[in-house]
């Protein structure tokens, strides 16, 4: 069984497989900690995935994202009724596939505000801070713009410039510049502030997931195997050391043994899901639904998401929605170029609402489509743009509960969102800069009809606009939380070789998108396992490598 995707092997109920570290999950963070660890040819690591592998070529065509939602690739997750976006509930997908999100998502690459990191750090989490996980993703990168003080180059994942630059996005990006925002070459730089077009984990014009990036290498060197299609159902203990997990496989009950470690990394609802059904969590409520508490935790709690709320008029101009045509699909199969290479959003902006704000409390995602009010909607059958505004530092919080103690049953998801006043002021003043910058003359000119937009920009009904269209932007955090659930180590707390490593583990969330800071995470996590010291800080290593300096 070395070095391979293992699909559905059959096995009598009970077969033990023993390896090194035993993780589960092949996600964003998954992945990465798969072919780190797997870098030691003596160490045997199992990845343990719910769903198939991602050879299917739509996987790989970005601009595809949407037909893998509600998919076999697709875990097809609701939350609960949410109070703060009028009791409606939200679809919410997740990767169930090799790669995880990484293979659903817009592949849209930013690590978030420099404050946010400096802000762990701050909460006493040593060796959180800006300047010591920027090497991370410097290691990381294989950056088309080259080596800097910044990026990276020479790492798995490669990250490109947009290969498809919609002029409905550029309009976007030039409206907001004149309406006073900075222009930006670079969130990832010196300053996140401003407007420009992104970046993206893209490889060749082709969506770059972890699985890509780092698994499949790993798994050609031979010590590392993909276990797919296996639920993980527990994690198993003797005494209070982690010794393995048991996962269901062609229905058969199997049991894959860790004489190290066991590593989750299932993402924010999942990996809570898994250590509330090892008895890992708050004690009065494992008991009432018959599972015996090991350890008394908050895990499931601090639950937080960037609730976004899209405006969207129609346009005369040729948006995405008709690009899945023959020569297109030629074009992005001969060259990898066209707009089947977009993610939608290819720019947008970061803004302070208000003064006095230390960093930027919203995003915009500059769409060239009409984008629906539910993602479980259908598309709009018409040309269309949208300005997105992302909440980026939500104060509210939810919680990811067991329903039942049947690993089958789906967890219990309730975000909260919207439901402080800080909350509500940042998306009304967001929302409200939106509808200026589509006023501007680059946008107004390409507007035919208003869309979906409130009746006024009053405080009201813009509040009850976001209320009624609002939805998530999928970047689910903090349910096993650093501080509280683990250590700064990963641990969790009250056990021995039981580490989270995903977006679970962020106690606050990142200023933007989530997926660049899970393979941070993830990339550090690695070397916290192995032992090895912390990389030196960008500032040493640059100096060493005779590079420019931090201006």
């Amino acid at each position: 069984m070395s070095g391979q995707t293992v699909q559905s092997s059959p096995g009598p109920e009970g077969r033990a497989t023993v390896y090194d570290y035993v993780i589960v999950g092949a996600g964003s963070a998954g992945c990465v900690v798969a072919a780190r660890l797997g870098e030691d040819r003596d160490v045997r690591v199992a990845v343990i995935e719910a769903g198939p592998p991602d050879s299917e070529s739509v996987i790989h065509m970005p601009l595809a994202f949407r037909q893998l939602w509600d998919s076999r690739f697709d875990w097809g997750l609701w939350s609960e009724a949410e109070p703060g976006l009028g009791n409606r509930r939200n679809y919410l997908p997740r990767g169930r596939v090799l790669g995880g999100s990484s293979s659903l998502n817009t592949m849209i690459y930013i690590r978030g505000n420099p404050e946010d990191y400096d802000e762990w750090a701050a909460m006493g989490l040593a060796g959180w801070g800006y300047e010591d996980v920027l090497p991370y993703f410097r290691r990381a990168e294989d950056n088309e713009r080259g080596e800097s003080y910044y990026h990276g180059v020479g790492g798995p994942l490669t990250v490109s410039e947009g290969r498809s630059m919609h002029p409905l996005v550029g309009a976007c990006i030039d409206a907001a510049v004149d309406v006073g925002l900075a222009p930006t070459d670079d969130h990832n730089g010196p300053t996140q502030e401003g407007a420009g077009w992104f970046q993206f984990t893209q490889r060749n014009g082709r969506r770059c997931s972890t699985a890509v990036a780092y698994l499949h290498p790993a798994l050609a060197r031979g010590n590392v195997d993909a276990l797919t299609d296996a639920l993980a159902t527990r994690v198993l203990f003797e005494d209070d050391r982690a010794v393995g997990v048991e996962l269901l496989r062609n229905n058969n009950l199997e049991t894959v043994r860790a004489e190290r470690e066991v590593i989750v990394c299932a993402g924010a609802y999942h990996s809570p899901h898994l250590l509330l059904l090892s008895g890992l969590g708050p004690a009065d409520e494992l008991q009432a639904l018959g599972i015996e508490p090991r350890v008394d935790l908050p895990v499931g709690h601090n639950l937080h998401d960037h609730p976004f709320v899209a405006l969207v008029w129609l346009t005369d101009q040729e948006s995405l929605r008709t690009a899945m045509t023959p020569e297109n699909l030629a074009l992005f199969e001969r060259e990898g170029r066209g707009p089947l290479t977009s993610g939608s959003s290819e720019g947008g902006a970061f803004i302070r609402t208000r003064p006095g704000l230390e960093a930027p409390d919203i995003q915009f995602h500059f769409a060239a489509g009409a984008v629906p009010k539910d993602a479980a909607d259908p598309p709009i059958l018409d040309d269309g743009f949208s300005i997105l505004a992302t909440l980026l530092k939500p104060t509210s919080r939810g919680r990811v509960t067991l329903r039942s103690r049947i690993p089958h049953v789906k967890p219990r998801i309730l975000h909260n969102y919207l439901i402080t006043e800080e909350d509500m002021r940042s998306m009304i003043d967001g929302t409200r800069i939106g509808l200026k910058i589509a006023a501007r003359p680059a946008l107004r000119k390409m507007r035919r009809a208003d869309f979906a937009i409130p009746r006024s920009d009053s405080d009201p009904d813009v509040l009850e606009f976001v209320r009624r269209a609002g939805r998530t932007t999928f970047h689910p955090v903090g349910t096993c939380a650093m501080g509280t659930v683990v250590d700064a180590e990963l641990r969790v707390n009250g056990v021995k070789s039981l580490r989270v490593v995903d977006a679970s583990v962020m106690p606050t969330i990142m200023r933007g998108n989530t997926n660049a800071p899970t393979i941070m995470i993830a990339e550090k996590a690695a070397d916290l396992i192995r032992g090895l010291p912390p990389l030196p800080t960008a500032a040493a290593a640059q100096g060493r490598a005779g590079l420019i300096a931090e201006p």
